[in-house]
């Protein structure tokens, strides 16, 4: 398994969850990582994404500001800070890499699902109103 994605569960609204990649793809720190989401009827849709070093973030519209991206190479994980919940964010989340030559100094953070090789098997969080 290249990543395993974990810490998703049943949350009220307005409250939080911490979900957790764990990769073992080797050299991390060559590789952007994102995470996204797919709930029931809807196409998957990037929520975050990080540069390779970590200097570099993006964020979808509809998280901005409850949710936060992070990583620690040297542990190749990769973490999402949910606050704030609401019934809208239930959806499966899923981690994701992409291995590529972009390092922090271009400024670009990959948020098309389609550059991205390398995914979890995908965890549920579930808000209930």
């Amino acid at each position: 398994v290249q990543l395993q994605a974990c810490g998703g569960g049943l949350v009220q609204a307005g409250g939080s969850l911490r979900l957790s990649c764990a990769a073992s793809l080797r050299t991390f720190s060559y590789y952007q990582v994102a995470w996204f989401r797919q709930a029931p009827g809807k196409e998957r849709e990037c929520v975050a994404a990080m540069s390779r070093g970590g200097g570099n973030t993006a964020y979808a519209d509809s998280v901005k500001g409850r949710f936060t991206i992070s990583r620690d190479n040297g542990k190749r994980t990769v973490d999402l800070q949910m606050n704030s919940l609401k019934p809208e964010d239930t959806a499966v989340y899923y981690c994701a890499a992409s291995l590529t030559t972009l390092d922090d100094t271009l400024g670009i953070v990959l948020t098309d699902s389609r550059h991205y090789g390398y995914w979890g098997q995908g965890t549920l969080v579930t808000v209930s109103s």
